[in-house]
């Protein structure tokens, strides 16, 4: 080699003819380790898309976006943090105990409007799929890593909860994700260190913890003994059931106006027949196992970690929580992905042909099956033009609610409205009041009653107070307050 082709070749690649810069960024977008860093920034853009989008269209499902923005509200500006929509004065934290959405308060502060809620979900559930790609491409290989995040990232679940505006349960979900992957590497202190923060999500999480110290105590029985990991587990145990215990049975009553827990008449007994929750139990069982992992997730002690929030659902006289609407999903769907990967890496070296075939497959198929199954799933309304289109209808609502002043009390039963008005108005839910007589009540009309029968309603609801039309766009209805004789 003559000596200027040695210092072409001492310069690396780019001194041969290929430009640094395009070559750097080619690069990039190719380096294998990046993979769960686009898969997440692409999810969050597709999150926030079907998020914002649905609420410019006032599209809301639930009340819930309102009562979680009167808290952050509170929270931002330093003050308890009151949700008048779940009673005038009630306290958040003697609802669910999840003092971690006061993190929202900085940025709720410097963008007050719902949508920093839904944005700040739509980013933490996009950081949940990090975790769950990276341990699935070490695991698994660049290609199946991929997928299973693919899948994760557009899973039934996942979407589900998107699309159900916002819920502190989108804190649990990166925080599962990381800690779940630490277990499945064997990275017993990381693991715990990400799980504890669970039991300032929701009261029941704390369960959850403690599931996941059961996990890697049963991990740790399969590689063999380790007095340490074993001692961390533990501890893990009691601190999880400790931290459920004392947010069940101390902090909620504390804050609770009643001085208890509302949630456990919801498992006293009363309800349907057991048989009908059980049929509705094997379905939504069926849903969460087996298009998402093709039922090998059973073979992963990682699934422990999943059994407190199926337990409590199923247990539950309410049937909102046996199926597969809603959010109620999402939590489970880091714990079975996760799992799928630990089962299919221990696949790969299963003396059983037929095993090592199926887990080799697998991962494309349940990408496949999260992709196929999106076509009737929430985030299949981003390829429709009418999801970027506001109708005059909305914008002339919007005017209307408008017209109600900053800081006036409001009454309403339409949860649209309410994320239209929470976030600058004291704002009831529908006949609690409790004695307050509101400046405001924005209702629906419909089943052929007109908005005379809303002001008759309204009267009869608040009997020293005389009600007026104040506007009315489509079927929403304002009433104001008329002023005394």
């Amino acid at each position: 080699m003559d000596s200027a082709a040695a210092a072409v070749s001492a310069q690396g690649p780019s001194a041969a003819g290929t430009p640094v810069g395009s070559r750097t960024w080619k690069e990039t977008l190719r380096a294998p380790r990046l993979d769960p860093y686009w898969l997440a920034g692409t999810l969050f853009v597709l999150y926030t898309a079907l998020s914002v989008t649905r609420h410019l269209r006032m599209l809301t499902i639930s009340w819930d976006l309102g009562i979680f923005e009167q808290a952050v509200r509170t929270y931002a500006h330093l003050q308890t943090p009151v949700a008048d929509l779940k009673g005038p004065g009630a306290n958040i934290l003697g609802d669910h105990f999840s003092p971690i959405t006061a993190l929202l308060a900085p940025f709720y502060r410097l963008f007050p409007s719902p949508i920093t809620l839904l944005v700040a979900q739509a980013a933490l559930f996009a950081l949940s799929a990090v975790p769950v790609t990276r341990l699935a491409a070490g695991k698994l290989g660049r290609a199946r890593g991929l997928a299973i995040g693919i899948a994760y990232g557009f899973s039934w679940g996942i979407q589900r909860a998107v699309d159900f505006d916002f819920h502190e349960i989108a804190f649990a979900m990166p925080l599962l994700a990381f800690s779940l992957e630490a277990v499945v590497n064997r990275r017993w202190r990381a693991a715990a260190w990400w799980a504890l923060p669970l039991v300032l999500v929701k009261e029941d999480l704390g369960v959850t913890v403690a599931a996941i110290g059961v996990a890697i105590l049963v991990s740790v029985r399969r590689t063999g003994h380790d007095p340490r990991a074993t001692r961390l587990a533990c501890g893990l145990v009691v601190l999880g059931l400790v931290a459920a215990a004392l947010a069940l049975t101390v902090a909620i009553p504390a804050f609770n106006n009643t001085g208890s827990y509302d949630y456990w008449k919801k498992l006293d007994g009363e309800g349907p027949a057991p048989t009908i929750p059980l049929l509705t139990a094997l379905r939504t069982l069926l849903w969460i196992l087996l298009p998402t992992t093709g039922l090998l997730a059973l073979r992963s002690p990682v699934l422990i970690a999943a059994v407190p929030t199926i337990a409590w659902r199923f247990v539950s006289h309410d049937d909102h929580y046996w199926g597969t609407d809603w959010h109620y999903n999402a939590v489970l769907m880091p714990i079975v992905f996760v799992a799928l990967t630990d089962a299919l890496a221990r696949a790969h070296g299963s003396p059983r042909a037929w095993l090592r075939r199926y887990a080799r497959q697998l991962p494309a198929a349940v990408a496949g099956a999260a992709l196929a199954f999106s076509a009737s799933l929430p985030l299949y309304s981003l390829t429709e033009p009418a999801t970027y289109r506001i109708p005059e209808s909305v914008r002339a609502t919007e005017r209307l609610l408008q017209l109600i002043p900053d800081g006036a009390t409001v009454e309403a039963s339409d949860v649209a409205s309410i994320s239209r008005l929470a976030g600058r108005c004291r704002v009831f839910w529908i006949g609690d009041t409790r004695g307050i007589e509101p400046e405001y009540m924005v209702e629906r009309v419909g089943d052929g009653r007109a908005a005379k029968d809303l002001v008759a309603d309204a009267e009869r609801m608040h009997p020293h107070t005389r009600y007026q039309v104040f506007g009315v766009e489509g079927a929403t209805v304002v009433l104001k307050r008329a002023a005394p004789a």
